[in-house]
């Protein structure tokens, strides 16, 4: 068995990175760090007030910065925003410094999951068409980046993050570190 020291979870929006990736990390014994949460912290409003001030291009800028510190951090299990795959440096910092999970899920089951949030992209008359076409051009990174991918469209977070913890125990750390 590989000893764990870096988690890095991706996947679009709804996918189930932060309820996963809690339950992921007590069984890894990592500490668990969302990255949006990290982001109102440090900043002290929330995401879509960023976005209203700053725009998603100011957004970025602070996901990327922190992003950065972050994937530094030893005995961690990170959950990423959807969108922090699109810039190429924060791809190179979780492809080099951990192990990166993809948690596929379907529009049908983002939708589910997110409709009662206030989701900057998500805002609009067409929500389907919106992640339709944010999983199109996605998609395809998170594949790439991807050490293990498993879809969470049915299944008990508790049962996936079992098979996870199952499969990275069982992978020898493909990165330096």
């Amino acid at each position: 068995m590989s000893r764990i020291d870096r988690v890095f979870l991706v996947g679009p929006m709804g996918a189930g990175k932060s309820t996963i990736g809690r339950r992921l990390a007590a069984r890894l014994a990592l500490s668990f760090v969302d990255l949006d949460a990290a982001i109102e912290a440090r900043t002290g409003v929330d995401i879509p007030r960023i976005f209203d001030i700053e725009g998603e291009a100011g957004f970025r800028r602070r996901e990327s910065e922190l992003l950065e510190t972050l994937t530094r951090q030893p005995r961690t299990l990170l959950a990423t925003g959807g969108g922090a795959v699109l810039d190429p440096a924060n791809q190179r910092c979780l492809r080099e410094r951990g192990q990166v999970v993809y948690l596929r899920a379907d529009v049908a089951t983002q939708i589910a999951r997110t409709r009662h949030s206030d989701r900057p992209l998500l805002r609009g008359d067409d929500p389907a068409g919106r992640l339709t076409a944010i999983l199109a051009a996605r998609a395809p990174i998170y594949e790439a980046i991807a050490d293990i991918s498993i879809d969470t469209r049915d299944g008990s977070p508790e049962r996936i993050a079992e098979q996870l913890a199952r499969r990275l125990q069982q992978t020898e750390p493909s990165h330096d570190g």
